[in-house]
C-alpha cells in the first residue's frame, strides 16, 4: 500500500517507534495522521512537527481500555471519513519472573494484545466494507522467539503475533493487509530507561526508531506480513523450528549474558 492520501492512526505515537514511524509516514504525503498515546502533551508535541507535511491531530487515548479505543477510531472517521492505517504500536514492559503479581500480567495483557483486538474490533469493519486496509501491530522479536527476563511480555507479544496471523488469515482475502512489526533492541525509553541508563543485553546492535520507521514503511508498500528490522530474526526462528532443544540451550545462555549485564 501507498501511503499517500491515506488517514492514518498511530497508537503509542507520542516517543519511541510510535512518534518515529508518525515522522516517517507525514513524508509519504497522508490526508491525515491521527497522533494517539495516554501522553497527550507528548501526542500534541509530535503532532505539531508533521502540521508542515500534513494534517495532524493528537488524541489521549489509553488502548487498553476498550472505549477508549472505540472513541479514537470513531473520532477519526468522524473528522477524516474514514481510517485506511491503523498502527497498533503502544506496548509496556513489566520485570518479575514467577514472582510478577495478576496485576502485572493483566496491564501486559491488556495492552500488549487486547488492545490490539479492540483496535481490530473498531476499525476493522469500516476496512472490509470498503475492500481496502491496513492494520500494522507491533509485537517484537520476543513474539517469535521468547524473552529471557519477563515472561508477561514474552507471552503477550506472543499472542500479538498470533492475533495479527489470525487477522491475516481471516480477512486478507476480503482487501485487509496486515504487518506484524517484531524487532530487537531499538532505542527507546522501553529499552533504556527514563535517564537513558544500561538495562539490557538487547542494546548491544540497536537500531534507532527512525531506521524501524524505514523498513515499516518499506514493508507496508511490499505488504509483507512481517516486518523485521533485524533481519537476523528470521535465522532466529528457523533454528528454533529445527532444533527447539538446542535453541532452549542457547537461550540459557543468553539468559546467563543477562544476568551479567544486570549485576545478577
Amino acid at each position: 500500500m501507498e501511503l499517500k492520501d491515506k488517514v492514518i492512526v498511530v497508537t503509542g505515537g507520542a516517543s519511541g517507534i510510535g512518534a518515529a514511524a508518525c515522522r516517517r509516514f507525514a513524508q509519504e504525503q497522508p490526508a491525515a495522521i491521527v497522533v494517539a498515546d495516554r501522553d497527550e502533551a507528548g501526542a500534541a508535541a509530535v503532532a505539531a512537527s508533521l502540521v508542515r507535511h500534513t494534517t495532524a491531530q493528537a488524541v489521549r487515548c489509553d488502548v487498553g481500555v476498550e472505549a477508549e479505543v472505540q472513541a479514537l477510531v470513531a473520532q477519526a472517521t468522524a473528522r477524516f471519513g474514514r481510517v485506511d492505517v491503523f498502527f497498533a504500536n503502544a506496548g509496556i514492559a513489566l520485570p518479575g519472573g514467577l514472582e510478577a503479581p495478576d496485576e502485572a500480567w493483566q496491564r501486559c495483557w491488556n495492552i500488549n494484545l487486547m488492545a490490539h483486538v479492540y483496535a481490530a474490533r473498531a476499525v476493522v469493519p469500516q476496512m472490509v466494507a470498503r475492500g481496502e486496509g491496513y492494520f500494522v501491530s507491533t509485537a517484537s522479536a520476543a513474539g517469535l522467539l521468547s524473552h529471557v527476563d519477563s515472561p508477561t511480555y514474552a507471552v503477550t507479544k506472543h499472542g500479538a503475533v498470533a492475533f495479527a496471523e489470525w487477522l491475516a488469515i481471516n480477512h486478507g482475502h476480503e482487501g485487509l493487509r496486515v504487518s506484524c512489526l517484531c524487532p530487537q533492541g531499538v532505542r527507546t525509553p522501553m529499552l533504556m530507561g527514563a535517564e537513558g541508563q544500561r538495562k539490557s543485553f538487547l542494546q548491544d546492535g540497536m537500531l534507532e526508531p527512525e531506521q524501524v520507521a524505514d523498513e515499516i514503511v518499506r514493508v507496508m508498500q511490499a505488504e509483507r506480513f512481517l516486518i523485521l528490522p533485524h533481519p537476523e530474526v528470521a535465522d532466529y526462528v528457523r533454528h528454533k523450528a529445527a532444533d527447539i532443544d538446542r535453541w532452549l540451550g542457547g537461550m540459557r545462555k543468553v539468559k546467563a549474558r543477562s544476568r551479567a549485564v544486570q549485576g545478577g
